[in-house]
């Protein structure tokens, strides 16, 4: 059985081996996978006390997600997919999601397709979709694993520039432990137990 709890404002990684239960246990924070047993809560929330729609309706409204097989919409352009979460929040989009793919270095790929873009492109749109809401909450899946050294260290710079700037929670998975030391606390998957640590920052 895994217990923990997230504080606003806090940095949180969770770390393991491959094949741990790391992306599952972000899953179900972020309500995207149902658990078979226990609870979630999110912001107060009993996440599976409500339905699909709600869940999403409070995603939506709350949290940004980073995905390490980066689900971006094929026929929508770069800036179509960044725009996106804020057009169903029903807020102003093309100038904010222009300027986060600015951020993330992209200027010059804003109408291109997922297909044309490389993977570490590819993860760069994906980081602005999440960024550009500054959400509440921010759940991140190997967020530099597709990466070069270079937009490694400008995507990590990003997620704690927001985390600190707008408040919001931050929980990554990472294989990186210099990525985990930068978080308030570590915590690792093994043999179904979950392991805390406190970080020195």
């Amino acid at each position: 059985m895994v217990n923990f709890t997230v504080e606003r404002g806090e940095a949180v990684a969770i770390t393991g081996s491959s094949g741990s239960g790391k992306s599952t246990l972000l899953g179900l924070m972020a309500g995207l996978d149902v658990p078979s047993s226990g609870t979630v809560r999110m912001l107060g929330n009993d996440l599976f006390t409500l339905d699909e729609e709600a869940r999403a309706q409070l995603r939506a409204k709350y949290v940004g997600f980073v995905f390490q097989a980066f689900h971006l919409l094929p026929n929508l352009t770069a800036l179509e997919n960044v725009m996106l979460p804020l057009e169903l929040r029903g807020e102003p989009a093309r100038a904010a999601a222009t300027s986060m793919l600015k951020r993330v270095g992209l200027e010059g790929r804003l109408n291109h397709y997922p297909r044309t873009l490389s993977g570490g492109e590819q993860q760069r749109v994906s980081l602005a979709r999440a960024f550009v809401q500054k959400p509440a909450l921010l759940f991140a899946d190997e967020p530099t694993g597709s990466l070069d050294e270079q937009n490694g260290r400008l995507i990590t710079e990003m997620m704690f520039d927001l985390h600190r700037e707008h408040g919001s929670s931050l929980v990554l998975v990472t294989h990186d432990p210099q990525l985990a030391a930068r978080c308030h606390r570590e915590l690792r998957l093994s043999g179904g137990k979950l392991l805390e640590s406190e970080l020195a920052r």
